[in-house]
Formats: C-alpha cells, sequence, structure tokens
C-alpha cells in the first residue's frame, strides 16, 4: 500500500453528499435555502438579544452564544460544500481539512457542553425561582460559556493534531461532507484501533455525561412543574423547555450516532445525511424553535424591526 506524503500531495478530495446525490442541483439549492435561513435567523436573534435590554438575563445570554455557534458552524462546512459543487472542484488541502475538522469540532463541543448548561439554567429557573438571579449572576454564565468554550478547545486540538499525524494512502478520497474523524480514519494506512477507542471514550464523555446531566435536570423540573397551582405557570414551563428538549433531541442525537455508535453501524451515505443534518438544518431550525413560542423574543423582534429597520413616518 502506497502512503501519501501530506506535505507533497495537493490534499484530500470531499465526495460529500451533493456528490452522491440523484438530484445534486435540487439538494444543492436547498442547502442554499438552509443556510440562508441559518444565516438570518442566528443573526437576528443574536441582534434582538444584544439590542433588547429585557432580554438582557442569563437565558437568553446563553442562547445568544448557541445562536453564534450555530451560524459558525454551519459557516465553517457550507459554503465551501456549495462553492465546490458549483465549480465541480471537491479538493481541500491538508491544511485546510486539518482546520475544518478544528473548528467543527470545537464548535459541536462547545454547543454541546452549552446546551448542558442551558438546562441548568431552566432547572434554576423553575425550581429555586428565588435564587435564580444568585445561582446564575453574570460571573457564572461567563464561567459556563467559557468552561464550554476551553474544554472544547483542548479536545479539538488534541483530536486533529492526533488524527492528521497518521500516514494515509494514496487513495485520499474522503467519502463524506467535511473532514471529520471517523472517514479520515478510513483511509490511514497504519493501525488506528486504539485511537477509535479513545475516540469512543471521548465521545461517550462529552455527549453521554452532558445529556445525562440533561436528563437530571428536566426530571427534576417535570417533579417541581406537576406540584405547581397554576396551570399558566404550568404551561409557560412546558413551553420553554419542550423548544430546549427538541434542539437537545436533534443535536444530541446526530452526534451519538457519528461519535459513539460503532462504526460497523455507519455507511458513507448514512454518515453524508446525519452531517448535513446537524450542520446545516439544526442550525438553520434551532433560533425558529426557540423564537416563534416565546412571546418574550417575538415581543423583542417586533420592538427592535420598529426602531431599527421598519420607516419611521414623522407628522408635519
Amino acid at each position: 500500500m502506497e502512503y501519501w506524503n501530506s506535505t507533497l500531495g495537493s490534499g484530500f478530495i470531499l465526495m460529500g453528499i451533493l456528490n452522491d446525490s440523484g438530484s445534486p442541483e435540487l439538494l444543492c439549492a436547498t442547502i442554499t435555502v438552509l443556510y440562508m435561513l441559518a444565516l438570518t435567523s442566528n443573526g437576528l436573534l443574536l441582534l434582538v438579544i444584544t439590542v433588547d435590554s429585557r432580554l438582557h438575563v442569563p437565558m437568553y445570554f446563553l442562547l445568544g452564544q448557541l445562536s453564534l455557534m450555530d451560524l459558525l458552524f454551519t459557516s465553517v462546512v457550507t459554503p465551501k460544500a456549495l462553492v465546490d459543487f458549483l465549480q465541480s472542484e471537491n479538493t481541500i488541502s491538508f491544511g485546510g481539512c486539518a482546520l475544518q475538522m478544528f473548528l467543527a469540532l470545537t464548535l459541536g463541543g462547545a454547543e454541546d457542553l452549552l446546551l448542558a448548561f442551558m438546562a441548568y439554567d431552566r432547572y434554576v429557573a423553575i425550581c429555586h425561582p428565588l435564587n435564580y438571579m444568585v445561582y446564575m449572576r453574570p460571573t457564572v454564565c461567563w464561567l459556563m460559556v467559557a468552561t464550554a468554550w476551553i474544554l472544547a478547545f483542548l479536545s479539538a486540538l488534541g483530536h486533529t493534531l492526533y488524527t492528521m499525524h497518521y500516514p494515509f494512502c494514496k487513495v485520499r478520497k474522503i467519502r463524506h461532507l467535511l473532514c471529520e474523524i471517523p472517514p479520515l480514519l478510513k483511509l490511514a494506512c497504519a493501525d488506528t484501533s486504539r485511537y477509535e477507542l479513545l475516540v469512543y471514550v471521548t465521545g461517550v464523555t462529552f455527549l453521554l455525561l452532558p445529556l445525562s446531566a440533561i436528563v437530571a435536570s428536566y426530571a427534576l423540573i417535570l417533579c417541581t412543574v406537576l406540584h405547581m397551582p397554576s396551570n399558566e405557570g404550568k404551561q409557560k414551563a412546558l413551553v420553554t423547555c419542550s423548544s430546549h428538549l427538541t434542539v437537545v433531541g436533534m443535536f444530541y442525537g446526530a452526534a451519538t450516532f457519528m461519535y459513539v455508535l460503532p462504526s460497523s453501524l455507519h455507511s458513507p451515505r448514512q454518515d453524508n445525511i446525519i452531517s448535513l443534518f446537524y450542520t446545516v438544518v439544526t442550525p438553520a431550525l434551532n433560533p425558529l424553535i426557540y423564537s416563534l413560542r416565546n412571546q418574550e423574543v417575538m415581543g423583542a423582534l417586533r420592538r427592535v424591526l420598529g426602531k431599527y429597520m421598519l420607516p419611521t413616518h414623522n407628522a408635519f
């Protein structure tokens, strides 16, 4: 088996879902629409949370961070995939592949941890409302965000360096939407079994432990909600929690399939569909899920649009 020297080669060839689709033009148009929706909805939600002082509370601070991560995550992958398809040029350099993997792992890992912190925020708000601003004071919120970013950064850096140190075979076709660990390891001309075990352990740690914390938080929330005397209070709590649980289900379902399930259960086509889901579909839907049933966000959106974007009619 011939090895490929990364310092001499031109890079990898990304054979993503657009290349395997029966209707690539239609899929390309759909992805473009979803990407524009992700940019618009996440950007608008970030703007509203930043500008409207009524949303300057921990819940929306964390939601703003989620929108930022979604916006960056989809932008790491989607534009290149679309441009490559339109130009019929699917290559990515060795350094570009490493950078894309590092950014995707950092943003995905940070979002994973942030979703757990958001569940804790809902737990404190519903189960300990009188102490909410004590437990979720600004320093705690910033510590949560910093922890998510730093842990994800360190994990991504280690995995990127170790994955890219392997010698790769002359066959450089990655049958995937982006540079990720599982499809790249299939190209390695070396024994990767121990490292695959490490990836599995890291996946369990980064996914199942935060997910366990989320489940525990919502179990306690459910107990509190069931004992609420007011139906209005119950409904408001359930609406807020259902939005977060929907986002959690989409994110953790896709990530668990990619990084926790054994490689024997994977196929390139399934992996492509899953990667498309968490890099394009989820970032487009998340702000809509959080906003459409949230009266505070919709009210803030109307105020911001009315103040900054809609024309004002002055009386003369």
